[in-house]
């Protein structure tokens, strides 16, 4: 279609439904996307918080759905089992999938609106998901990903954490900013001589971070960048027997600043136990050192207060240089003996 028309989106995350503390930004992301542009959004979304799961599809359960009823002003609202008609204050029929961020993007695309969805949009994810390591693991990203492996444009957008807690004078600001980030990159979609689709770019990750300069008329920055590429180390903690067996991810996920909850004390014989603990393995990801980032990398934008726009390839990175450069074909036989 023509990128002068619009779009009809379909609008996802890792987050779950609207919630004010693990799921605060997709109903004020979806009320200016269909307010300020008129879009037409369709949302599947997860029914619960699938922050860290990457790309993960749900392939042993049957995924069962549910009809999802938004009410100003905050989206809360009620879940049924069967489609029904709006009521006063209902803002739109979502759905809610019991599945993960890119099993609830595949079935969007594929089973609840066959060929009728032009773009997808994940997100506005609770904290960053900047650098390889944070973006390989991501929910959001993941589900951008899955959708560009259909051939569907696809943004993943995140709204990085910097103060504890976020003002809620910085939200509109960044949803303001959100949709004509999104606004801009459909309608100047880029190219990529080996994109999935039309030797398009197949998906853009964009990080917007909250902090003060939102609120101000300049506001914020905007780069092209390229993935930061890190490393994390121990994300486990070894447990006694007698500890809470299992624990509670903040929703803010790289950017939280507390450590995991725990709960449910079960206890038990067994000494391989192990809970989520990753604050010391992520240190100098969340709180880098300036001369540890690479100009022009998402995480350096981002760690100078402004925002990044990255464009992805679906696909795991090539070297495209050193011993990995052939001339013809002959020259990738190996030519050693094993």
């Amino acid at each position: 279609m023509s990128t002068n028309a619009k779009p009809t989106v379909l609008l996802t995350n890792d987050d779950g439904p609207p919630d004010s503390k693990e799921s605060p930004y997709i109903f004020g992301l979806y009320k200016h996307l269909t307010e300020r542009l008129g879009w037409d959004v369709k949302v599947v979304v997860p029914s619960s918080q699938k922050s860290w799961i990457g790309k993960a599809y749900q392939i042993k359960e049957i995924t069962k759905g549910y009809y999802f009823y938004p009410t100003n002003p905050n989206g809360a609202g009620e879940k049924s089992s069967v489609s029904r008609p709006l009521k006063e204050n209902e803002v739109a029929e979502w759905i809610l999938l019991d599945a993960t961020p890119a099993t609830c993007a595949n079935i969007g695309i594929h089973n609840i609106y066959p060929n009728g969805i032009d773009l997808v949009i994940s997100g506005p994810n609770l904290g960053r998901n900047s650098s390889s390591a944070f973006a390989l693991s991501s929910g959001t990203v993941g589900a951008a990903m899955s959708s560009s492996l259909s051939k569907t444009r696809s943004i993943a957008i995140s709204y990085g954490t910097v103060a504890h807690p976020t003002p809620a004078t910085y939200f509109e600001p960044a949803h303001i900013l959100g949709t004509k980030i999104i606004d801009h990159l459909w309608r100047t979609w880029g190219s990529d001589e080996y994109g999935l689709k039309n030797k398009e770019v197949d998906l853009y990750n964009v990080n917007i971070p909250l902090i003060e300069p939102l609120l101000n008329e300049e506001g914020l920055k905007i780069y092209w960048t390229t993935m930061w590429r890190t490393s994390y180390g121990r994300l486990f903690k070894a447990i006694s027997g007698d500890s809470p067996a299992t624990s509670k991810v903040d929703p803010a996920g790289p950017d939280s600043s507390t450590s995991p909850v725990v709960e449910n004390a079960t206890p038990t014989e067994s000494d391989l136990m192990f809970k989520w603990s990753p604050a010391l393995g992520m240190e100098s990801l969340i709180r880098p050192k300036d001369s540890s980032l690479v100009e022009g990398s998402d995480g350096w934008a981002l760690h100078h207060g402004a925002v990044s726009v990255t464009p992805l390839r679906a696909s795991f990175a090539e070297p495209v240089e050193g011993i990995h450069e052939f001339s013809s074909v002959e020259d990738r036989i190996w030519k050693v003996r094993l």
